[in-house]
């Protein structure tokens, strides 16, 4: 892995190339490639690892055991996820992590800091990085939870949409999600997230094509 890149990550933030290579070599980093589709973490087992997405992208979801599907996040590229189970290696996951797409991830076996009775600075750093890791964590977790606040289903049209587009600073953008995996992610049934959507594109609230998106801005005069 190169260390100039792993340098523009969070987790390294404000570290030199050797507390890079000590953190590594400690922490037991690896890369490994998965196929789309494919479950790499599962519920009910416990990790030490964090992942890091390199190429490609991932999401978090809670399978149940009659097939019922919510996706609780989607992380991409320079992202992170299963940094909390890795700090908190006795607790079993109650999430999957599956590859979105062809992913290239980073490991790190970050639950060996707690392990290790070497004193190095590189530690301390880590820490404050996973600190703001997990903040940025929360809010992305906090913004589903008012995705999926409204009870009707525009409403969580609306309330994702929204939240993209001031993301993106642009009222067009596109989604991570296809509609089957939008549709997981807000709690709603396909069929009759589809319709509203139509509904919505029929009276001039937005114009939608598969991922890509427009949100149409009332007219003042009206």
């Amino acid at each position: 892995m190169d260390i100039a890149k792993l340098q523009k990550n969070m987790i390294f933030k404000g570290m030199a190339d050797p507390e890079i290579l000590s953190a590594l070599s400690e922490l037991r980093a690896f890369e490994k490639q998965y196929k789309k589709g494919s479950i790499f973490l599962h519920a009910g087992d416990t990790t030490k690892k964090m992942g890091l997405v390199l190429e490609g992208s991932v999401t978090i979801e809670s399978n149940d055991m009659w097939g019922n599907r919510t996706i609780l996040s989607h992380v991409g590229a320079g992202q992170y996820f299963a940094e909390t189970y890795a700090l908190l290696p006795d607790e079993v996951m109650l999430v999957d992590v599956r590859a979105n797409e062809d992913c290239r991830i980073f490991f790190i076996y970050i639950g060996y800091l707690f392990e290790s009775r070497t004193s190095a600075t590189w530690k301390e750093k880590i820490l404050k990085n996973l600190l703001l890791i997990s903040s940025h964590k929360n809010l992305t977790l906090s913004g589903r939870s008012f995705h999926t606040s409204p009870k009707s289903c525009r409403g969580r049209l609306l309330a994702y949409l929204n939240t993209v587009s001031q993301q993106k600073h642009s009222l067009e953008f596109d989604i991570p999600f296809d509609r089957q995996q939008l549709a997981d992610y807000l709690n709603l049934e396909r069929t009759n997230m589809s319709k509203e959507l139509s509904r919505m594109r029929d009276e001039g609230i937005i114009e939608c094509r598969k991922s890509h998106f427009r949100l149409i801005q009332p007219d003042p005069k009206e």
